[in-house]
């Protein structure tokens, strides 16, 4: 309390809106967001052992309702997955892991329907006063999604193709190589297609990510900003209240559809990105 009576207005509030910041090392690039890693492990924790204890405790008579519920979710992601990848290990890993990343990111889109008054009042009383409660709000956490899914797609194109073949694949698509013989012509032409072929690769690695992260942070960043320019709307008076009210009820609504479809869209790109990863070109 000594030390935060030392600081002025500005200073005091910049200290809590980074309370939760830690840089490892010396510079701001590599910055832990505490909040956001710990409720994101933590739903993702409860969600995936929930499905773990339900298919743990299977049975192949009647399933109860838990089991129907998980086995209708489990076939529904694999029917998914059977329409895009067609490639053999897509039973041992892909559809596994399209499975936790729709689980997963649904769960943590899904804190958004917590109500914020309630749980920001109990996170505060135990001094947590800026705690972030939607991840996929959170910038970081959703770059860290779609860079992993990054690094396995680099990882499936070289143990499908081989570390020379996705080399060969970088520098001779799409346009193909011309023969680099001794021809001087013939030798400039190869490698400008080759200069060529490299940059069309290299947007396209560094689009894939952005638009896979960009894309779910969007979406459930301003799904945060319009619910708080709608319950704001109730401060100016009776109008405003009816207003807000009503117009948040149906957002809340329309909110509840793009969770979903932001965690299933997400789910789906992972399994196009590792399915194209596997293609030869």
């Amino acid at each position: 309390m000594a030390a935060d009576a030392e600081l002025t207005p500005s200073s005091y509030i910049q200290h809590h809106l980074t309370f939760f910041e830690k840089h490892v090392g010396d510079g701001g690039f590599w910055t832990l967001y505490v909040d956001s890693i710990v409720t994101a492990l933590v739903v993702g924790v409860v969600a995936i052992g929930f499905l773990w204890w339900v298919v743990r405790g299977a049975t192949s008579g009647v399933p109860n309702r838990r089991q129907a519920f998980v086995e209708l979710a489990i076939e529904f992601v694999d029917e998914q997955v059977k329409g895009i990848f067609h490639h053999a290990d897509r039973d041992r890993l892909v559809a596994p892991l399209a499975l936790t990343v729709f689980v997963w990111v649904l769960v943590m889109n899904a804190m958004d329907f917590l109500p914020v008054d309630i749980v920001s009042g109990a996170l505060g009383a135990i001094g947590l006063h800026e705690w972030r409660l939607v991840p996929t709000a959170d910038v970081n956490t959703t770059f860290a999604l779609s860079l992993s899914v990054w690094v396995l797609m680099i990882g499936f194109a070289i143990a499908a193709k081989g570390l020379g073949g996705w080399l060969h694949e970088l520098f001779c698509a799409p346009f193909g190589m011309t023969d680099l013989s001794a021809n001087p012509l013939k030798w400039i032409a190869g490698t400008l297609l080759a200069v060529a072929n490299l940059l069309f690769n290299f947007i396209e690695y560094v689009s894939k990510p952005l638009s896979h992260s960009l894309r779910l942070f969007g979406n459930m960043y301003a799904g945060e900003i319009i619910f708080l320019l709608l319950w704001l709307w109730a401060s100016t008076g009776l109008v405003g209240t009816f207003a807000g009210t009503l117009l948040g009820w149906g957002w809340a609504i329309f909110h509840i559809l793009i969770v979903v479809l932001q965690a299933y869209i997400f789910m789906m790109l992972t399994v196009v990105y590792l399915s194209l990863a596997r293609e030869h070109h």
